[in-house]
């Protein structure tokens, strides 16, 4: 299956404790059906320090489920993702606005 989220992607948050935040995908994990978006889904990892890190309490951004996600269209609201063939190609398209993405 295509993907319809893809890593660069503007997306909002549907469900969740950051409910309707924006950020961009910064990576996809097809298989788990997951992203990581920056600013979202922050969870404090306690690091042991080394040699190349200071240690501590580190923010870190956490996968969140795709189904959780939305694109955001040219006009900044949440659309569901299409696809189509133009001149044999196959693209994704908003939904909402019909504009290839």
């Amino acid at each position: 299956m295509a993907a319809k989220l893809k890593k660069g992607d503007k997306v909002v948050v549907l469900a969740g404790k950051d409910k309707g935040k924006e950020g961009e995908i910064s990576s996809v994990m097809p298989a788990k059906g997951k992203a990581i978006v920056e600013g979202i889904n922050i969870a404090i990892r306690h690091t042991r320090q080394s040699q190349n890190s200071q240690g501590g309490r580190v923010p870190q951004a956490m996968p969140i489920d795709l189904s959780n996600l939305a694109l955001l269209d040219k006009n900044g609201k949440a659309t569901r993702v299409g696809f189509r063939m133009e001149d044999d190609k196959k693209v994704r398209f908003a939904k909402t606005t019909g504009d290839a993405i």
